[in-house]
């Protein structure tokens, strides 16, 4: 399965290989990561940006309206954080079974330099097929990410390449665009499911 293929070559690397890793895990995953920014997103009507899916279709906010939606903030060459997320979200999606179909499930590159249409493409076909890989102008990331409050800055590592060091999280956002609450990376599912389904909930019943 692709998933399971995907994971072992992440779990791969030695050498220097390993070293930029390491670098990219202690300032995006270890104890050098980003704080929270401390600020609650905004509703999904307050926003404004306009990106491209990984199918090349233009997305904003307003492709979110009408359906509960679960919105991740990272980019493809992340060692740790973004797969493990990823991988975390598709076994959400699974113990959803036929609910999940009522989500909008999206990520949202930090990288647009190296994410482009054909590189999320092919990213996030290795996960659940209902995750959406979107990106765009540096400068259009840069207000989806805001809108969010989402944090995230370029960090140079040995070698002369780069990370992104980013703020993670799962943003639950119920069908009318208003924010529902947040999964923290590494949340235990029996603690996201019950999050999720009440984003859900939202949409018809008004539980809380």
């Amino acid at each position: 399965m692709r998933r399971r293929t995907f994971l072992r070559y992440a779990a791969a690397g030695s050498g220097a290989a390993a070293t930029t890793l390491f670098i990219g895990w202690w300032r995006v995953d270890g104890p050098g990561a980003a704080e929270p920014v401390g600020r609650l997103p905004l509703p999904l009507t307050g926003m404004a940006f306009r990106l491209t899916d990984h199918e090349g279709q233009p997305v904003g906010p307003e492709s979110l309206a009408g359906r509960p939606s679960l919105v991740f903030f990272g980019f493809t060459y992340c060692p740790e954080v973004c797969p493990t997320t990823l991988s975390d979200i598709s076994h959400w999606l699974d113990g959803l079974g036929d609910d999940a179909e009522t989500l909008n499930v999206v990520l949202i590159t930090v990288d647009p330099e190296r994410d482009t249409v054909e590189a999320l493409a092919d990213y996030v076909s290795y996960f659940h097929p209902a995750v959406r890989g979107w990106t765009g102008s540096p400068a259009e990331i840069a207000r989806a990410a805001e809108g969010f409050r989402v944090r995230y800055e370029k960090v140079r590592v040995e070698g002369g390449d780069y990370m992104m060091d980013h703020t993670a999280g799962v943003f639950l956002f119920d069908a009318e665009g208003g924010f529902s609450s947040i999964i923290d990376y590494h949340e235990p599912r029996e603690f996201a499911l019950p999050k999720i389904r009440r984003a859900m909930r939202k949409d018809g019943e008004g539980s809380a």
